[in-house]
């Protein structure tokens, strides 16, 4: 259990400069093992969309991440990102879709509907006809379906990390051996 001077502590080292947070839980899903396979199960049914419809998803998980700010999931969700052959120029205009002639109407549709689903408590009708009926009229129901699951998974991701302040460099150095693995033949 921590104690009010540890906090004090936290508190006082994150106010200084270029000071980063540590973690104040391992992973739940590591602590509870039983809640790791249906994550899985989930992540694996959300690869199942190819094409347009994974990167629309793909971008839309981007912004709930910057929305929530969760460093962790940034950092996974520009890792896809690149994968799937994303130009920086788009990523650094995810925070700014609206503005940017950058997006297609799917992706557009699908940032759209990320930000009403993250933003819940922002307005008294969270998620307008207008932002469902423009993703629904770019996505067939299963893709829709999929999006919908995918913005709301990674919603979940991000609560459990900044809750328990997960680090997304930590993230980078485990990810990283496993990334050059895939990459050599």
């Amino acid at each position: 259990m921590e104690r009010a001077g540890d906090r004090a502590q936290e508190q006082n080292r994150m106010q200084q400069p270029n000071a980063a947070p540590s973690p104040r839980l391992r992973n739940p899903a590591m602590i509870v093992p039983e809640a790791m396979a249906p994550l899985q199960a989930l992540g694996q049914l959300l690869g199942q969309l190819r094409g347009e419809p994974a990167r629309a998803l793909s971008l839309a998980m981007l912004r709930a991440s910057q929305l929530n700010g969760c460093a962790l999931c940034l950092a996974g969700s520009c890792q896809t990102l690149r994968g799937m052959g994303e130009t920086e120029d788009r990523l650094f205009a995810v925070p700014a879709w609206r503005e940017s002639t950058r997006f297609t109407g799917p992706e557009r549709a699908a940032l759209a509907l990320a930000e009403s689903m993250t933003r819940l408590s922002d307005r008294s009708d969270p998620v307008p006809d207008s932002v469902w009926d423009d993703a629904a009229r770019h996505f067939a129901e299963r893709e829709l379906a999929l999006l919908v699951l995918g913005i709301a998974t990674i919603n979940l991701y991000n609560r459990i990390n900044v809750t328990t302040r997960q680090v997304g460099e930590d993230w980078d150095r485990r990810a990283a051996p496993a990334v050059a693995a895939k990459k050599s033949p």
